[in-house]
């Protein structure tokens, strides 16, 4: 059973940056699968904000956050990054890491449904 943990969320004034790390456990190598990072504010839809592909040449943004945020992964280490930079309030959330196996090596998708595997989530909080 393919394990996620997440880390290092925290509270951040505005303009300012943090690292995300999601530790990858269990099942197959972590580069059979596809990974992506997803937000949740209170009262709202959890969305989709990065991914990376099996390869890892493949990556993906939100309109919200391209410019601002970089998704990264060190396979010999079994761990994905989000790098968030030019934090805003509106970036206030719970992030999550998700995994799905797939056999295409260049899938990056960011719709939460398409997902099977999902850590516990930490909270990311901006504010002055």
């Amino acid at each position: 059973q393919l394990q996620l943990v997440e880390s290092g969320g925290g509270l951040v004034q505005p303009g300012g940056s943090l690292r995300l790390s999601c530790a990858v456990s269990g099942g197959l190598a972590m580069d059979y699968y596809a990974i992506g990072w997803f937000r949740q504010a209170p009262g709202k839809e959890r969305e989709g904000v990065s991914c990376i592909s099996r390869s890892g040449s493949n990556t993906g943004y939100a309109d919200s956050v391209k410019g601002r945020f970089t998704i990264s992964r060190d396979i010999s280490k079994g761990t994905v990054y989000l790098q968030m930079n030019s934090l805003k309030p509106e970036d206030t959330a719970v992030h999550y890491c998700a995994a799905v196996y797939t056999s295409l090596r260049q899938r990056c998708i960011m719709t939460p449904g398409s997902y099977e595997y999902w850590g516990q989530g930490t909270q990311v909080t901006v504010s002055s």
